[in-house]
């Protein structure tokens, strides 16, 4: 796969680049302006002037140090964070001289695409800096690999575990819960509970006579097995935003199925395969993660659940995992808020000379039956249902920034919308013709116009 680096019509990747330090902020711009296809547009000292600079120059990607003023905390992914919430495109590369990886578990704790963790003392080692920032600009993850094995297996001092309790451990720190422990070894999981307990307590006399080691892997994965906040790939990171939790709550078993009333709201980009013909792989990796960053964030602020992201399009649910009952009118608001976020990215691609992304959303509501499938160690939460299928053929019917939505989501909406009557509708997989509507701006003129207030 080419990278922006690649050819002589490749993009310029700007970058934002934050560091108190004038030396080392200077020494990090050498090594970046070096490549003709890296350019430095601005710099910054503390966490203001990183949003305020970041936001006026709009980088592809922000470099920042972890602290720096006012307080010397944790302001430079305080501030790469609001600086995604503003830009959701943006790709950020924390330098850090700290290789306790509870910095980069804070940095991820929202998902990875599009971020980057790395060591200073060895950033000058052959393009390490240079390759980070290639890959977060077109949304992937580059991480520091005494990073990412500390993630794996946190750093564990010589003598004082056996080969069994150093095994145990190992699958605490990857994430596994006590009952996919037990799963794996076969052993009940009352039994693996009193173990890693026996461990933590070996851990803690550890501790009592000084071991700084011990203390430091002690409150590693006590908070792994206590909050399953797993320094991996977790169960929150698996499931929709909330399910794990809800899980863990009810207990409920693998496969049990659950019927909900829901909407359900189905996006896919107009014309991608002819835009993907013509594109460069690596500025349409970047522009789709861009373009899945600002339909996550439309969604999720209506409370919506992220169902999945396949390809171009994307599949979200309100009223599931849990209810709502304003499901209807959330998964409204969610779609108006897509078109408008990608509207405003489309303006910034189009003067940058890529193709813009033109959206037709379907919306259904109805009964689903909802279930989590799969084992201990990989779950899928999964929706299926004729109203998840309607949704997918209403997206059909909408052309690039247009929303239909179905008969039963108007009859829902408590709150009035503008809505344009279409032809009864023979869809696929229906023996009877579907009524469905248009949702319009207000205003946008014609006889249509004036159907309003959900008419039927």
């Amino acid at each position: 796969m080419a990278q922006p680096g690649d050819g002589p019509e490749a993009r310029t990747i700007d970058i934002f680049l934050a560091d108190d330090n004038l030396i080392v902020r200077e020494g990090v711009r050498a090594l970046i302006e070096r490549h003709p296809d890296l350019r430095v547009v601005g710099v910054a000292a503390d966490y203001d002037e990183v949003v305020t600079g970041a936001t006026a120059t709009v980088p592809h990607v922000l470099v920042t140090d972890i602290r720096m003023p006012p307080s010397f905390q944790r302001e430079g992914i305080d501030a790469a964070k609001e600086v995604r919430k503003r830009h959701p495109g943006t790709g950020v590369v924390v330098l850090s001289q700290f290789d306790d990886p509870e910095y980069a578990v804070s940095l991820l704790a929202e998902g990875s695409a599009g971020y980057g963790y790395l060591l200073k003392d060895r950033i000058a080692e052959g393009n390490q800096l240079v390759d980070a920032i290639r890959v977060v600009a077109t949304g992937g993850t580059a991480l520091d690999p005494t990073i990412v094995e500390a993630l794996v297996r946190p750093v564990i001092s010589p003598g004082g575990l056996l080969p069994a309790e150093e095994d145990l451990l190992g699958m605490v720190a990857e994430g596994k819960t006590i009952k996919a422990i037990a799963a794996t070894t076969g052993v009940p999981p009352e039994a693996v509970e009193a173990e890693v307990e026996a461990v933590f307590v070996k851990l803690a006399e550890g501790v009592s006579t000084g071991n700084a080691g011990a203390l430091k892997r002690l409150r590693l994965l006590h908070q792994a097995i206590v909050d399953r906040e797993e320094q991996g790939e977790t169960l929150s990171r698996l499931l929709p935003g909330g399910l794990a939790e809800k899980l863990r709550q009810e207990s409920r078993p693998i496969g049990e199925t659950e019927r909900v009333t829901v909407t359900v709201l189905m996006s896919d980009i107009r014309s991608y395969s002819t835009i993907a013909e013509h594109a460069d792989p690596s500025q349409l990796a970047g522009q789709l993660g861009t373009h899945r960053a600002a339909m996550n964030q439309a969604i999720l602020g209506q409370s919506g659940t992220v169902m999945q992201f396949v390809g171009d399009a994307v599949m979200a649910v309100f009223g599931a995992p849990f209810p709502q009952e304003d499901h209807a009118d959330r998964a409204v608001a969610a779609a108006i808020g897509m078109h408008a976020l990608q509207a405003d990215i489309n303006i910034r691609w189009e003067s940058e000379g890529m193709p813009a992304f033109g959206l037709g959303l379907g919306l259904s509501t109805g009964e689903a039956a909802a279930a989590l499938l799969g084992s201990a160690e990989r779950l899928e939460y999964t929706l299926v249902g004729d109203t998840v299928n309607l949704s997918q053929r209403l997206q059909q019917l909408a052309a690039a920034g247009e929303t239909v939505l179905s008969e039963a989501t108007v009859k829902a909406l408590a709150t009035p919308v503008n809505l344009i009557p279409l032809p009864p509708q023979h869809v696929k997989g229906r023996d009877t013709a579907v009524v469905a509507f248009k949702l319009t701006r207000p205003g946008s003129g014609g006889p249509d116009d004036q159907s309003r207030g959900n008419p039927i």
